[in-house]
């Protein structure tokens, strides 16, 4: 079977067409090979190696997940370090990974989102070479860039190579948002990028190590197999949903504008069956949805406003090409919620400047500056940040796409 996988894969690139299945609808991408499909470049640098993996349930290549087709091609796995949401990807948001091991492997997976977020000297003592696979979907909140900034940086102390599987970035056609101001910085935002970079993960990881941004400016032995058939106007279709909250495409075109609410004591959908495409709370007057959110295991145990009826906006059934299009952040949601607020002195907590990497936009949004003044302040770090963009980009960019 897994001979014919292999010929099957192999005809597909001769014929420039990949068929992939998204969430159940057939779709047909021309010429579009993920970094991991192309086993033909990367084979031969991890043969007869012992290697380590950086992966998620989105590691997969001919049909099956990356571990298991390395193994089935008699390759030496060592261990496997797991991510937010975990090896298989089932935790949900925030949830402590612990290690152990693969069920159907046996081979030790290790936690980087629980007791440590950075791979061990004595973790790396026992492979010699690095693989890194996660799909990401370009919001600088998302944390597997910043699993990939402290694997980067553990490889670079011990001068082990990591070999990076590129995969499209879905909102890699637009830059949007505030310049995080290293001040804020945390795992939900590591690097002074917009919220919005419009990078694939392997032209992060480049920018990573140009940029000088690994502790004491040590420099990661980077190699990236680069996806083929892709530019940054591809509107790439995931295969597998990247995280149990981002269940869709039209969620995570919406992440980056809805995941704001994190900070706020608003539902953005979690423990309803459209998380990251409705916004409410119980107080909220007026929108055109109602929804009540309840706990669902592995993706919201305990949601905010768990049982009890919320009022706001529903964009599940904004068409896809409206949202590819739109092209920018909308602040307007969360300006109408603030506005709203019954305790505005409690409107905000901490964490949104995390997820904002500025205090600047709290500020806006008290003072009661409209979203057009807000984005016009954005617009001179956009610039700024993509002249420094354009250095590291590794497919085509024709135009800026800074607004």
């Amino acid at each position: 079977m897994r001979y014919n996988l292999l010929k099957i894969r192999k005809a597909a690139a001769l014929l420039g067409l990949l068929f992939i299945n998204v969430w159940g609808l057939s779709a047909q991408t021309t010429s579009l090979l993920t970094g991991a499909d192309q086993y033909n470049r990367w084979l031969p640098l991890v043969e007869g190696k012992k290697i380590g993996l950086v992966v998620n349930h989105t590691a997969t290549t001919s049909g099956q997940h990356l571990l298991d087709f390395l193994i089935g091609q008699g390759q030496e796995v060592r261990l496997v370090f797991a991510p937010e949401h975990g090896f298989r990807g089932e935790a949900e948001a925030g949830a402590n990974i612990k290690d152990g091991k693969d069920s159907k492997t046996g081979i030790p997976v290790i936690s980087l989102y629980g007791a440590k977020k950075k791979p061990t000297q004595a973790d790396l003592s026992q492979i010699d070479i690095l693989l890194f696979d996660i799909q990401d979907v370009g919001a600088r909140f998302y944390t597997y860039i910043s699993t990939l900034h402290y694997v980067m940086e553990a490889c670079a102390e011990v001068n082990l190579p990591l070999l990076l599987f590129d995969r499209p970035n879905p909102n890699g056609h637009y830059i949007d948002g505030p310049i995080l101001d290293t001040a804020f910085r945390s795992f939900v935002g590591m690097h002074p990028v917009p919220v919005v970079h419009g990078m694939t993960i392997g032209e992060y990881a480049c920018m990573i190590n140009g940029e000088g941004w690994l502790a004491a400016g040590v420099q990661c032995s980077l190699e990236v197999i680069t996806a083929t058939g892709y530019h940054h106007k591809v509107f790439y279709e995931l295969p597998i949903p990247p995280s149990p909250n981002l269940p869709d495409m039209r969620s995570i075109y919406l992440y980056p504008s809805i995941c704001f609410f994190e900070g706020t004591p608003v539902s953005l959908g979690r423990g309803t069956d459209k998380p990251f495409q409705r916004v409410g709370a119980p107080w909220f007057k007026g929108g055109d949805a109602v929804f009540t959110p309840i706990s669902i295991p592995g993706k919201a145990a305990k949601p905010p406003f768990m049982d009890e009826k919320c009022f706001g906006y529903d964009y599940a059934q904004l068409p896809i090409k409206q949202l590819q299009q739109n092209a920018q952040l909308n602040l307007q949601p969360l300006l109408d919620f603030y506005k709203q607020s019954p305790n505005k002195e409690d409107f905000f907590i901490p964490f949104f400047e995390k997820l904002a990497g500025t205090r600047t936009l709290r500020e806006q949004i008290v003072a009661g500056k409209t979203e057009a003044e807000i984005r016009a302040s954005w617009q001179p770090g956009l610039a700024a940040f993509a002249k420094v963009r354009a250095k590291y980009l590794l497919y085509p960019d024709k135009k800026n796409h800074a607004r």
